[in-house]
């Protein structure tokens, strides 16, 4: 049976092996874990190292483009409120006759 271990207890495994104090083979014994798994775990590590620097970098770009889009959602609706006046003002709401919003002639 296939034994599933916590990503706490992978984490201070790794940092075992990165200090460099023990072995693979003596942290593989110490803990019940194949060696192969630990290498496994290492590797994963170091290449996820550089993601973890990035996540400032995404986490701007997403404000920044969430920020954008808000910017453009109230210029649309700075450009529609006058077309709306106008509409209503002439007579044609949009809304006339409609139960549901939807704007269009009633349904029958």
């Amino acid at each position: 049976m296939k034994t599933s271990y916590t990503a706490a207890f992978k984490a201070r495994l790794v940092q075992e092996l990165l200090k460099e104090t023990k072995t693979i083979s003596q942290l593989a014994a110490e803990h019940a874990v194949q060696p192969n798994v630990l290498r496994e775990w290492r590797a994963t590590a170091l290449h996820g190292f550089p993601s973890l620097f990035e996540k400032g970098d995404s986490v701007t770009a997403l404000r920044s483009a969430y920020e954008q889009q808000i910017e453009d959602l109230y210029a649309q609706i700075g450009r529609l409120t006058p077309q709306l006046a106008w509409l209503k003002k002439s007579g044609l709401d949009p809304d006339q006759g409609r139960t549901d919003g939807a704007g269009g002639s009633p349904r029958r």
